[in-house]
């Protein structure tokens, strides 16, 4: 089966009812060590992905990626808005001109991610999104070789990104506003860790199906 930016609209969807969903949840982590605006940031940049997503089906998956990376470069203010613009145009660039497959899209997805480690000047460890994004690119990496079915890798990257946001609780934050806390902020998941997490639930969600539904 042959994924193609038509399933946008539904990864779309999915990953804005899920910050929804989670609201307060998401605010109270914020709050506690972040500026509290993190989930305003992020729906702006979902409702503007929403406006323009049929022009994104139009796409292929490097130009949609792009154009998702502009847009919400655009559209999202703080740093969650320069780092997502980053993984996304960064994708798109690695991608480029290269017929899309698992192993592919594995290779492309880490160098999104180193992208987003040079742009935020942040490793594993320092109690930020990257502390989910790290470990499920360095295992799509290595999944992506190997003979496991597609939807088993989908369901150990969920599993990853929930232990790698759950780590964040007892980490010292060394960047952004949380920093200044301190040994203070050890005790509280990283907020922009535990949206990172919720939206790779989502999207594998919507793969799942698409691919239970095309057997």
């Amino acid at each position: 089966m042959t994924l193609t930016p038509t399933l946008l609209p539904k990864l779309i969807a999915a990953i804005s009812e899920t910050l929804a969903s989670h609201a307060d949840e998401i605010t109270e982590l914020d709050q506690a060590i972040g500026d509290g605006d993190h989930l305003i940031n992020l729906q702006r940049g979902i409702k503007a992905l929403t406006e323009k997503q049929h022009e994104l089906t139009a796409l292929d998956w490097p130009s949609a990626w792009q154009k998702i990376g502009m847009i919400l470069m655009s559209a999202i203010g703080g740093a969650s808005g320069s780092l997502y613009a980053t993984l996304f145009l960064a994708l798109s660039k690695a991608a480029k001109d290269q017929a899309l497959n698992v192993q592919r899209f594995a290779d492309s997805f880490n160098l999104a991610v180193e992208a987003v480690k040079h742009r935020g000047k942040a490793e594993a460890g320092e109690k930020t999104l990257l502390d989910v994004y790290i470990p499920v690119a360095l295992y799509l990496n290595t999944a992506a070789t190997s003979s496991i079915p597609l939807p088993e890798i989908l369901n150990t990257v969920v599993t990853i990104a929930i232990t790698g946001m759950e780590a964040t609780r007892d980490m010292i934050a060394t960047k952004g506003r949380a920093s200044f806390l301190e040994q203070r902020s050890i005790g509280h998941i990283d907020a922009g860790a535990k949206t990172a997490q919720l939206m790779i639930s989502a999207i594998v969600g919507v793969l799942i199906e698409e691919l239970s539904a095309s057997v």
